[in-house]
């Protein structure tokens, strides 16, 4: 059986930890830019993306796949306050082992800073396929940074990624949570009226 040729280098973003990462250093991520730093500085072909499933943000879905994105779901869950839970974890670690065992993987970049990623990473750099993680804010877990990993913290490059549109006070209207309950904003103009 012959193998599948290699896809390149490809990137795994935990979609929650990125989201209240960059919110936590207090500015907006401008996504589009994002996939372009991405392929610029690392030769990213592929992005995925992984997030919990909200059909009520169908729109700003549509917007992340335009601008390069591919969207890998969780079904959400609801804990006992009623925040949406939609941990992709588990999901991200099966889908760079799965793409590294039928050899489509040749260069990850992941993008976390979440200590539960150790294992994998450790396991692809052994095997050469790790090339860099890009920590969302400053706070990149112990576990990922006693590996000895190339590690860029997105503050670093926050002039290449930032958002740079102005928000009037009043132009966005508040949505569910994208990201384990949190709320963000889409323009009333991409809302669709009743």
């Amino acid at each position: 059986m012959a193998t599948k040729p290699k896809q390149g280098t490809i990137a795994y973003i935990d979609g929650a930890n990125l989201h209240k990462g960059v919110q936590n250093l207090g500015w907006a991520l401008d996504y589009r830019r994002f996939r372009g730093w991405l392929r610029d500085k690392y030769g990213v072909e592929t992005a995925y993306l992984f997030m919990g499933l909200i059909p009520a943000n169908k729109d700003l879905y549509t917007r992340l796949q335009e601008d390069g994105y591919v969207l890998v779901y969780k079904e959400i869950s609801y804990d006992g306050e009623g925040k949406v839970k939609g941990n992709c974890d588990s999901e991200l670690v099966l889908k760079a082992t799965v793409d590294f065992f039928e050899g489509r993987l040749k260069e990850m970049v992941l993008i976390s800073g979440d200590g539960d990623y150790a294992g994998l990473v450790s396991f692809l750099k052994e095997k050469d396929v790790f090339k860099s993680l890009v920590s969302p804010n400053n706070k990149c877990s112990f576990l990922l940074r006693k590996l000895n990993i190339s590690i860029v913290y997105l503050d670093m490059v926050k002039g290449k990624v930032m958002s740079q549109k102005k928000k009037a006070p009043d132009e966005d209207g508040p949505r569910q949570g994208l990201f384990h309950g949190d709320t963000y904003r889409i323009p009333k103009h991409s809302q669709k009226s009743t």
